[in-house]
């Protein structure tokens, strides 16, 4: 069993691993979790010995097959956590994070087959991030980034990459949420500014940075 703040080295490697397919230099982990290079090196030798990661130097660390599925199951729980969240106690989809960060950290596995059965097994959490199954299993479908899409192409939002609360809320200001319709009508070429129609409603400016942060898909 993890300490709270190995599981929290592990998801972080995890995900800048970018799902286990790439070395993570120890500075980009110390940017991660906002720490220093020296608590990291210390760390990574914790995880080293329990053999979750592979660390060489210069060369950056790798997650191991065994770190891989503990990170897996750490994933499915947050993201199960933030579906209940929202679809059980009602709230919005910027305020889950920081509680369900908390929640992942609970080791009854029983609780958690429990709590997806509960939900009806569901695929992705509110942000559109897909939740892997028991077995670690990630449901994969194709998208495409917003800044990307094809103008005058109907497309709906299935996920976000950024998940800060303030782009967020952003978001839902404008009225972009998941499954809802979107529509690029013009590309601004002087600043990769995308005007766009959000669920047939008037066409509204949105900028590069936010389309660069909307996946959408057909």
């Amino acid at each position: 069993m993890l300490s709270y703040t190995e599981e929290n080295y592990l998801k972080s490697i995890y995900h800048l691993s970018e799902g286990g397919t790439k070395a993570v230099l120890t500075n980009e982990i110390a940017a991660s979790l906002n720490t220093k290079a020296a608590t990291v090196t210390d760390m990574i030798k914790k995880l080293s010995s329990k053999e979750l990661i592979e660390y060489e130097k210069y060369y950056g660390v790798n997650i191991t097959k065994k770190g891989k599925q503990l990170a897996l199951s750490i994933v499915r729980k947050h993201r199960l956590w933030e579906t209940f969240l929202v679809q059980k106690l009602n709230f919005q989809w910027d305020q889950v994070h920081e509680v369900a960060e908390q929640l992942e950290h609970i080791h009854s596995s029983l609780l958690i087959e429990k709590l997806d059965e509960f939900l009806g097994h569901p695929t992705a959490d509110p942000h559109g991030h897909p939740i892997p199954d028991k077995n670690g299993r990630i449901k994969q479908e194709k998208q495409v980034v917003l800044k990307d899409a094809l103008i005058n192409k109907t497309l709906y939002v299935c996920a976000v990459r950024n998940g800060s609360p303030s782009f967020l809320q952003y978001l839902s200001k404008i009225g972009v949420q998941i499954g809802a319709k979107v529509l690029v009508t013009e590309r601004i070429e002087f600043d990769g500014s995308l005007e766009v129609s959000i669920k047939d409603n008037n066409p509204q400016l949105i900028s590069r940075e936010a389309a660069e942060n909307i996946l959408v898909k057909e």
